[in-house]
């Protein structure tokens, strides 16, 4: 399932949760390898949407997820490159309407075994630090360390409302609250790899804490 002599850190959780940030931060205190596979669902929807696809079309989506041309990578400064067809996708994945389609395409069986071997993949020497909503479930349900990071609805619109406004989009807080209450739902109960905590994950709310007490909980929790 993965390399034998690489660790595993999952650190799984709903939208917002922090997972993408304390993610690359673990994985650089480390020194192991990063797997956002948020990114990929995002780029299915994305890759869909630029083919005109109706994401309704599970067949189609998934024959999308199937094909994909994708290219992850780092740049000197650190910064993460993602190139969907030769194309630099980076911001474009994070826009609030792929995350919406992200949401509604990952529900799809077709795509999940699309990607489930290409995110084993990324589990080589020295480690891995695996960031999703099913990675110590069904990803990498061996995995020596796992994390669910969660917060409050509320809380976790407050920090998408701050990260929005600093790049000048106007936002509704009452729709983004809605939007995050509404992808939980899916999330948590689609068929296939809901998203919920590992029986042996480490649960970590992070509603009232700053990401440096997160981050400090999660190393203690490896260690």
């Amino acid at each position: 399932m993965n390399d034998s002599a690489s660790v595993v850190i999952t650190i799984d959780g709903p939208s917002g949760s922090g997972k993408g940030t304390l993610s690359q931060m673990l994985a650089r205190h480390l020194g192991y390898h990063l797997l956002d596979s948020g990114a990929l669902y995002r780029l299915v929807a994305l890759a869909a949407m630029k083919k005109k696809i109706d994401l309704h079309n599970e067949s189609a989506v998934s024959e999308v997820a199937a094909g994909l041309n994708v290219i992850f990578s780092l740049e000197n400064g650190g910064s993460a490159q993602i190139l969907l067809d030769g194309v630099g996708v980076a911001d474009a994945i994070r826009q609030e309407a792929v995350g919406m389609g992200a949401s509604q395409v990952a529900a799809y069986p077709g795509v999940r075994i699309a990607l489930l071997e290409r995110q084993r993949a990324f589990a080589t020497a020295p480690g891995l630090v695996a960031d999703g909503r099913d990675m110590g479930t069904t990803v990498f349900p061996n995995a020596q360390t796992k994390l669910f990071l969660t917060a409050s609805a509320e809380a976790r619109a407050e920090r998408r409302y701050r990260q929005l406004s600093a790049k000048g989009e106007s936002v509704d807080m009452a729709e983004l609250v809605r939007d995050i209450r509404e992808r939980d739902e899916r999330d948590s109960n689609r068929a296939i790899s809901p998203l919920t905590p590992a029986g042996d994950a480490v649960i970590i709310d992070s509603t009232a804490m700053t990401i440096d007490e997160v981050f400090a909980s999660m190393l203690a929790s490896i260690r």
